[in-house]
C-alpha cells in the first residue's frame, strides 16, 4: 500500500533507538525513519532539499537531524532552521523537507500522507515483544498469500494476526518494491514472558519462512 493511501508500518519500535536515523522504502519512495533525543519518531522523505543527499545519512541533535553532507539541520516539522556555512541566516521557510504523518502503535511504527488513515484496532495488543523486521525477494501478493496459507486473518492492508505454536503474533507488511516485501513481526505479549526462547523461536520460524517465499520466487 502506498503512503497517500493508508497507514504502512516501514520498522519495528525498538529497531529505531532515540537520537538515530534509518532508511526505508515504500513502493520506491525513500523515507528516513528517525526518532529525536527524546524519544519521538518521524517519518521523512529521505532528501535533503539542498543536493539531495539523503537524510537517513545524517545525525540527529536533540530535536533536529542534520544532512551529511554540508550541516543543514531540520527541526521536527521538516523546516530548516541552521545552514553551517551561513549561521545568521535567517533560513527561508521554502527550505523544507516533505514529512508524513507517523504513529507507533503495538510495537512497530506506522507512516502516512492520508490524513484521514485510520489504524487497525486489536484488543489484545497492550504488551508486545519485538521478533523481527525481514526484507524478502518476494512481491507483496506472494507474501500475504503465503502468511494467508499460515492461517493469519487481514486487519487491514498493511496488518494481519498470526497464531503459531499457541503463540499470537501481529504481522506489519510492506512493500518495498514489485519484487520486494518487508515484513514486521511482533508477539502480541509482554517482553516479561515472552523474550528469549519464545522471541527467538518466532525469529527462526520468519526465517524459514523467508528462505521459502525466495525459493518459491525463484521457481515462479
Amino acid at each position: 500500500m502506498k503512503l497517500e493511501a493508508g497507514w504502512v508500518p516501514v520498522a519495528l519500535s525498538s529497531s529505531i533507538e532515540p537520537a538515530t536515523s534509518a532508511g526505508a522504502v515504500v513502493e520506491g519512495s525513500e523515507i528516513v525513519v528517525w526518532r529525536d533525543n527524546s524519544g519521538i519518531v518521524h517519518v521523512w522523505e529521505d532528501r535533503c532539499p539542498h543536493r539531495g543527499m539523503r537524510m537517513s545519512f545524517g545525525f540527529v541533535r536533540g530535536d533536529h537531524i542534520a544532512c551529511l553532507y554540508h550541516g543543514w539541520q531540520y527541526d521536527a516539522a521538516g523546516q530548516c532552521r541552521y545552514i553551517p556555512a551561513h549561521p545568521t541566516l535567517d533560513v527561508p521557510s521554502t527550505i523544507k523537507v516533505p514529512t508524513y504523518l507517523a504513529e507507533e502503535r503495538y510495537g512497530i511504527i506506522w507512516a502516512t500522507s492520508s490524513v484521514d488513515a485510520v489504524l487497525p484496532e486489536i484488543a489484545d495488543a497492550a504488551d508486545i515483544t519485538p521478533v523481527r523486521s525481514l526484507y524478502v525477494d518476494c512481491s507483496v501478493e506472494e507474501a500475504l498469500a503465503t502468511l494467508e496459507g499460515a492461517g493469519m486473518d487481514r486487519l487491514g492492508p498493511g496488518a494481519g494476526r498470526l497464531s503459531r505454536d499457541g503463540d499470537k503474533l501481529l504481522i506489519g507488511i510492506q512493500k518495498v518494491s514489485s519484487a520486494k516485501t518487508a515484513i514486521h513481526s511482533v508477539i502480541l505479549g509482554s517482553a516479561a514472558v515472552y523474550a528469549g526462547a519464545r522471541q527467538a523461536h518466532h525469529a527462526r520460524l520468519m526465517e524459514n519462512m523467508r528462505f521459502d517465499l525466495e525459493r518459491a520466487a525463484e521457481l515462479a
